[in-house]
């Protein structure tokens, strides 16, 4: 037997595990909102669960890795950065549901901005969802052919279709679920896979090639940038921010707490893997060439963790869209269960045509952090009651710095290092102090000339 065919029937036994285990919805808000039976909200174990392993994406995994073999040690605390995220969103969310007494992210937003300012928003977050599809099952398909050979394709579609079939029987409800299983089926599989890890590692010195050179031209930019995008990531992530509004106010600032802490361990834990290979002279970071060279049994773990992570964010990603285009953008009387599975259909099939077009992934995902910096005041200075002009002028600002990025409008002779993401530390930095400025300069001068008339 290959490695080929154990890879194969260890992604079809696996999903179709979730498959029998996940509950059909009965009714719309268990299908949209995950509720446990008879209107019970989710308890902070389940919902921390699904918050972490809705995060570690097969994206993840293989950047923490990546950055660990590029970078050391700071790489793998560099990408963790990004899970600061949950400590943002979380103390933002319980504020917002507390004090604010708004019920979700899009009614904070049309109540404050107006409908025409929620439909911008609408379209930020399924682009995110788009991507995420594709940019996750991409992965998977690496682990099975190089990219355009059949096997490749054949993975992708599978795993697609097999993961669309146990979400679409209960909605949010089968993602938190089975989350919670993959949550720790994902930990058990990294301690087992750092058994493997860490030992090649115990005779190695511990310098800089372990614990990477701590300066701006290698890597430390990444750890700023992501500390930066981390106050306006989250908020174009409706995998993320929906869990905010499922359970009480308190049970969801603990989870999202508790999230935080669990998943910078886990990212840190797992860029050990590309740490290993640094110190160890790999001539490459590539994981599936790492795990056959410990055997079978480390092969087939690696193999297991990629799919529960990869299925953790596909199925989030579809309950998310459902109630994206339902619930928060539909807003009838009729919304049903049958409407949510028709829009993860269609999210399946838009989101698996990029496969066939090539698309970059990490170019897309990193751009996407940039594009919605102008996020970060609009939530962060919720409070404040700012003319609606506001809204538009923070996002205006991060979707032009994402453009200008994209197209290399910035002279890199502009740039404060000469790191490898010494363009993005710039345009993150810059972008974010001008959308600030800008959301926050109508409600500045419709004070002043209040005070004027006055």
């Amino acid at each position: 037997m290959t490695f080929l065919d154990i890879q194969w029937i260890v992604v079809v036994a696996v999903l179709l595990l979730f498959f029998f285990i996940s509950p059909w919805a009965k009714s719309a808000k268990d299908f949209f909102s995950g509720s446990e039976g008879k209107d019970k909200a989710p308890n902070a174990l389940i919902l921390t669960s699904g918050l972490v392993i809705s995060w570690i994406f097969a994206k993840s995994i293989v950047n923490a890795s990546d950055l660990g073999y590029s970078f050391g040690l700071l790489g793998g605390i560099g990408y963790a950065g990004y899970y600061f995220s949950f400590l943002v969103a979380g103390f933002v969310i319980y504020n917002l549901r507390t004090k604010g007494k708004w019920n979700s992210i899009h009614d904070f937003l049309t109540g404050k901005f107006g409908t025409t300012a929620t439909r911008v928003f609408s379209v930020l977050i399924a682009i995110r969802l788009f991507n995420e599809v594709w940019s996750n099952t991409m992965v998977i398909g690496g682990f099975f052919g190089e990219t355009g050979t059949t096997s490749y394709y054949w993975a992708i579609i599978v795993f697609t279709v097999l993961t669309l079939a146990y979400v679409i029987k209960g909605g949010l409800k089968s993602s938190l679920i089975t989350d919670f299983i993959q949550m720790i089926l994902f930990v058990l599989l990294l301690v087992l896979i750092l058994g493997f890890v860490l030992p090649t590692m115990t005779n190695k010195p511990i310098d800089a090639t372990m614990l990477g050179t701590w300066d701006f031209s290698h890597g430390l930019d990444f750890l700023v940038l992501a500390l930066i995008q981390s106050f306006s990531y989250p908020f174009h992530d409706p995998v993320l921010t929906d869990r905010g509004f499922i359970s009480d106010p308190k049970t969801t600032r603990k989870s999202y707490i508790w999230a935080t802490v669990i998943g910078i361990f886990c990212i840190v834990a797992f860029s050990l893997v590309g740490v290993s290979m640094r110190m160890n002279g790999a001539e490459s970071s590539s994981i599936a060439s790492l795990t056959k060279g410990f055997g079978i049994v480390a092969f087939v773990s690696m193999n297991l963790i990629m799919i529960t992570s990869a299925t953790s964010t596909l199925d989030s990603s579809f309950s998310s869209f459902s109630k994206l285009m339902v619930v928060d953008i539909v807003k009838n009387k009729s919304i049903t269960i049958q409407k949510g599975r028709i829009a993860m259909i269609a999210l399946a099939v838009l989101g698996t045509i990029p496969v066939f077009l090539n698309a970059e992934i990490l170019k897309a995902t990193t751009i996407s952090g940039t594009m919605v910096l102008g996020l970060a005041p609009i939530f962060l200075f919720w409070k404040l009651n700012v003319p609606k002009i506001s809204f538009f002028l923070a996002i205006g600002t991060g979707i032009f710095c994402g453009i200008a990025q994209i197209l290399n409008w910035v002279p890199s002779t502009w740039f404060w290092t000469s790191g490898k993401y010494a363009d993005l530390l710039y345009i993150n930095v810059v972008g974010l102090l001008l959308a600030t400025a800008l959301y926050l300069l109508p409600y500045f001068w419709m004070k002043w000339t209040r005070s004027s008339e006055a």
